[in-house]
């Protein structure tokens, strides 16, 4: 990987000296459907056309492939023996207009990063993509790899008869003699560039609508995916959130979209959720749905459409200069995302879906020892493939909806529409957003950026309240704190919710609110004083600003007793946030917690948050619950799982998501009775059908526990012999408790390169099982011998797969951390970013033996 790195100063340095006026490339993937050595690389040339800032100066293009068979500079042949290493063509004494021909053999990949091939297991069919982000173009053609170097783009592409083939242009006229050639692109970086190739399932649509001058605008739109998944594939629903987000981009950006037709590609293999290549947007093909699944499965899908198409502005049209501002692209796409869904689609519940989904996953990387500004410091490609996190997505995302609170909604989305006709096919910085943002909304933004765009770390915000003879309000203020190591306060914009049970059924109801600006250590809520007692104070009430949400004690007394029976549903799952925080933080005893899980989920309304609570009440189980308390822990849950999924309506996504729950944590010989029973239909549960993604997640703790053995999984694989069995049947062969399959599955991930990216990850799924510590203890040493070895001879996606996928986070003791600390202490030049990756796995580690010592704690 070194290699293959390229730094900033590298990137800045070219972009002053370069100016790139096209590249023609055409591909010949005619080998994809052969067998052997033949279907290992693919023929790749490309045509660079640019220009030279200092005429005889010297540069590179960048490329990684095994072989390079010829290249022509300004007609000039060149020895690739001398001018190729491996990640870089040389190229010396430029002339003002330069013309670069690169002819050479690139590499399939099985990793997901470059072009991607994957063959069928059903019907042996070979189907290819490509995902560069951030810098994985040059694994399939010669060009200048970095977001400020734009280009226009026009791809010729061979493939064998019968294929589909697609890239970021429109197909010009039919394919002669299986030639496809596409239409030139506008100018647009090369890690959006994509092509899409294979017998690929394919629907077809047209979007229609009258722009406000008049001009009719017409996009043609498709739908695809294996041929193997179109029985399961539902494009009308596609085309339905497409459509209405097509709808609300353009009467908000009044911008029309920029790139012709819009492909969306379910592909196979997919190492990210989906990828905003305009025209050609790809996704990973889990959204085309085998069985049942909730109703949040689909809002989920619906956001990462909407997330992709308001890249095509935020980050396509308009393009950080460096991975520094990756925050201008991926946060708005978030924000963006979470606001098309809620006020274009059958989402309107989104809000709720952010505050409890989103959110915590920037909070839980804004606690990291990595944690970092949303606009961050970004020094190579390695840091940039590590900084598509939750502070750049999830945090970031926050900021900005405070940001539109604070400037106002008219005034941010006039600032964008500015910035688009500002900076079109262009590169910008933070500060060329904010200038547009200070002339709409009149505000100066240098100190708000400072304070929420340039500095790290959340704070903490604490009511506190007095109180007269009368039981009322004498002074409620908001107590801002931050972690030492983090001492920067802010300004908030928050909501203050007073509730009180006033109806006959002890709902907790909202009788008082006020709105203000919070800042420093200490704010007083003039607008609450002489309000009535209440029995809880909500805090960031409505979800305003991005803080860890604080109790006083009879508030935290009073969602002990009553959390369930608040009746706002966005306040409800404010609160389950907030005390989920608190066990992580261990405030909270991990068996406190779950008790609220087992007493008030079955209540909660949106599936969404219940779908959290199974799995942040399983996490809690795993990792922060005392160990000698676990086994009664894990009995009560699978009870009270039971229980709830007897009582769920018939048929519902509830109950579906109470029958996962109740699989991932059953553990008694009647509980995977009951599992064995209704995979073999001599058990029944009304409305539960178990259809065959059901099976699977029923047989890994079946397996798992020693309770069916590879006679059973292969048996199941023989019913579901496809891409995704075969990914569950990896898992479920990892999961067995077995000494030599523990080291089977060790070798295959660490000591062999021959799995796909998927197959990795699904045996370092089977591999790491909480109930098999013992098993598993032996490899937390063998972890740290072979983890810079991993690094450096795997690519980046499978590094950071093995990485934080086999860290020893099971082995949850004092001499795990050492060792980590040991490590960390004795490989001081150790790549950058494979150190962040085991410090942050090291800070869960540490985390969770706060939160264990808390637990036990409590119990005495």
């Amino acid at each position: 990987m070194p290699g293959e790195n390229l730094t900033r100063d590298e990137a800045r340095e070219r972009a002053a000296l370069l100016s790139v006026d096209g590249y023609d490339v055409a591909l010949d993937l005619r080998s994809a459907v052969l067998e052997g050595e033949a279907a290992r690389t693919f023929r790749s040339r490309t045509t660079i056309r640019f220009r030279c800032a200092e005429p005889g100066a010297a540069t590179f293009a960048d490329l990684v492939a095994p072989a390079v068979t010829a290249v022509t500079l300004n007609g000039r042949e060149l020895d690739p023996a001398e001018v190729f290493d491996g990640t870089r063509v040389a190229l010396a004494d430029l002339a003002a207009e330069n013309t670069l021909v690169v002819d050479a053999r690139c590499a399939y990949s099985r990793t997901g990063e470059g072009l991607h091939r994957f063959v069928d297991p059903e019907d042996g069919e070979v189907y290819l993509y490509t995902q560069y982000e951030p810098a994985d173009a040059r694994r399939v053609f010669a060009n200048f790899e970095q977001p400020d170097l734009k280009a226009p783009f026009r791809f010729e592409v061979t493939a064998p008869d019968g294929w589909v083939v697609l890239s970021n242009g429109a197909q010009e006229g039919e394919p002669a003699a299986g030639t496809y050639r596409f239409a030139e692109t506008r100018p647009i970086s090369t890690y959006i560039t994509a092509v899409v190739a294979g017998p690929y399932h394919y629907v077809s649509d047209t979007y229609r609508r009258t722009l406000a001058d008049g001009t009719e605008l017409e996009i043609p739109l498709g739908a695809l995916c294996r041929k193997g998944l179109s029985r399961h594939f539902d494009p009308a629903d596609i085309f339905t959130v497409t459509k209405q987000g097509l709808d609300f981009f353009h009467e908000h950006f009044d911008y029309p979209y920029p790139f012709g037709k819009y492909d969306q590609a379910f592909v196979p293999e997919y190492n990210i959720g989906a990828m905003e290549n305009p025209g050609c947007v790809t996704f990973r093909e889990e959204f085309v749905f085998r069985g049942k699944v909730t109703e949040a499965s689909y809002e989920r899908r619906a956001n990462v459409i909407l997330h992709e198409m308001a890249h095509m502005w935020f980050g396509d049209l308009v393009t950080m200069r460096w991975w520094d501002d990756l925050w201008l692209k991926e946060s708005f796409a978030d924000f963006m995302g979470a606001l098309s869904l809620v006020e274009a689609t059958r989402f309107t519940n989104g809000w709720i879906t952010f505050a409890n989904g989103r959110k915590a996953w920037a909070y839980r990387a804004d606690q990291l020892p990595s944690t970092h500004p949303v606009t961050a410091d970004i020094r190579d490609l390695e840091d940039a493939k590590l900084n598509f996190d939750g502070i750049t997505y999830a945090k970031g995302a926050a900021v900005l909806k405070q940001l539109v609170a604070y400037v106002g909604r008219d005034a941010f989305l006039e600032g964008a529409r500015r910035y688009f006709k500002r900076h079109a096919y262009g590169n910008t910085r933070l500060t060329d957003l904010l200038s547009v943002l200070e002339e709409t909304s009149g505000r100066d933004l240098a100190t708000w950026s400072r304070a929420w765009l340039e500095t790290a770390g959340v704070n903490a915000l604490t009511p506190q309240a007095t109180y007269d003879a009368e039981g009322r309000i004498t002074e409620l203020s908001i107590l801002q704190e931050a972690a030492p190591e983090r001492p920067e306060l802010r300004p908030h914009r928050v909501a203050v919710g007073l509730y009180r049970r006033e109806n006959a059924d002890g709902a907790l109801v909202r009788y008082a609110r006020a709105e203000l600006d919070v800042a420093g250590p200490r704010t007083v809520v003039t607008e609450l004083t002489g309000a009535d007692r209440p029995e809880l104070i909500l805090v960031n009430d409505d979800d305003l600003t991005y803080c860890k949400v604080r109790f006083d004690e009879r508030s935290l007394q009073t969602l002990r007793g009553h959390l369930g029976e608040i009746t706002e549903p966005l306040s409800r799952a404010l609160c389950w946030s907030a005390v989920w925080g608190l066990t992580r933080d261990g405030l909270m005893p991990a068996r406190d917690y779950l008790d609220l899980v087992l007493r008030f989920a079955g209540r909660e309304s949106d599936i969404g948050v219940l779908q959290s609570l199974h799995a942040q009440a399983g996490y809690a189980l795993t990792h922060y619950t005392a160990p000698e308390h676990r086994d009664l822990a894990a009995r009560e849950l699978a009870q009270g799982a039971l229980h709830e999924l007897r009582l769920a309506e018939p048929g519902s996504g509830h109950q579906l998501s109470w029958a996962r729950f109740f699989s991932s944590v059953a553990t008694t010989a009647a509980d995977l009775q009951l599992l064995q029973g209704l995979l073999d239909g001599t058990a029944k549960i009304d409305g539960l059908d178990v259809d065959q993604e059901l099976r699977w997640t029923f047989l890994e703790p079946l397996t798992a526990h020693g309770a069916a053995d590879q006679a059973a999984l292969d048996a199941e694989l023989r019913r579901d012999d496809t891409a995704s069995g075969r990914r569950h049947h990896v898992r479920c062969l990892a999961a067995r408790p077995s000494a030599e399959v523990k080291a089977r599955a060790w070798a295959d991930v660490v000591e062999s390169d021959e799995l796909s990216n998927a197959l990795v990850e699904a045996t370092i799924s089977g591999f790491a099982q909480g109930s098999q510590r013992e098993l598993t203890a032996p490899y937390a040493p063998k972890y740290f011998a072979a983890v810079e070895r991993v690094w450096r001879e795997r690519s980046i996606e499978i590094g950071m797969a093995v990485v934080r996928g086999l860290f020893p986070a099971h082995q949850d003791r004092q001499e795990t951390l050492d060792a980590a600390d040991a490590w960390l202490s004795g490989h001081p030049d150790a790549p950058p970013a494979l150190r962040r990756l085991v410090s942050e796995a090291r800070d869960d580690l540490a985390r969770a033996l706060r939160a264990q010592a808390c637990d036990a704690q409590a119990a005495r």
